[in-house]
């Protein structure tokens, strides 16, 4: 698989060793996938249009104004992707059922201080948020892309949960959402998203009582 700092499934994707994120990802069954169709053409255009402002060589103005639009527009999309995915409490297959949660906390932690920095996750019944920092290498000296944990950690959760579930075939979207974090405020807010996902959907009262959450420190 090529490494790229820019690359595009449904949804452009930003990747540097040594950068931290924030990660969703979701079960197969939990949005429809034209939900949010609108969001996804609306950022695709965007994306070819700084993409092209880059190449010609247009003015920092110009491209700021792009790049504003851009993020607002993602920032409407990934709220409506995320109350979809609240929405939805009973799926197939339960992340956080007492056989699944080891599996998903187990491997969500497993790469911590060897490729990753673990800042916070959460995991939901159909979903996960996380916080991380990818190192700028791994323990053999090779940099560290978000595109390949993520392949990593996705395909081992598959391959577990659906042995012990005695069934195939993939279990995960294909797309991640994975946000750049940009600074301390920005860290801290998609920390607190994280950790308060199942206060705000009403399943506790408090983020410490859900079993499917953890925070570093």
């Amino acid at each position: 698989m090529e490494k790229k700092e820019h690359y595009r499934n449904d949804l452009p994707h930003f990747q540097q060793p040594g950068q931290a994120y924030f990660v969703t990802w979701c079960l197969l069954e939990s949005v429809p996938p034209k939900a949010c169709a609108r969001y996804t053409k609306r950022l695709q255009e965007l994306d070819n249009q700084l993409q092209m402002l880059k190449q010609q060589r247009a003015s920092s103005y110009v491209i700021n104004k792009i790049l504003a639009d851009y993020r607002s527009t993602r920032k409407k999309y990934v709220a409506a992707y995320n109350r979809l995915l609240d929405r939805g409490t009973h799926p197939t297959i339960n992340l956080v059922s007492a056989e699944n949660l080891p599996i998903m906390r187990q491997t969500l932690s497993f790469w911590n201080d060897k490729r990753i920095e673990n800042i916070a996750f959460c995991v939901m019944p159909n979903h996960v948020h996380w916080v991380l920092r990818t190192l700028p290498v791994d323990e053999a000296g090779k940099p560290v892309y978000l595109q390949d944990l993520m392949h990593s950690v996705k395909k081992f959760m598959a391959t577990q949960i659906n042995q012990l579930a005695g069934r195939r075939g993939s279990i995960w979207q294909p797309e991640n959402f994975d946000t750049t974090i940009r600074d301390d405020v920005h860290l801290y807010r998609s920390v607190m998203y994280t950790l308060n996902n199942p206060v705000k959907a009403g399943w506790v009262d408090d983020w410490r009582q859900w079993p499917g959450s953890w925070a570093c420190g």
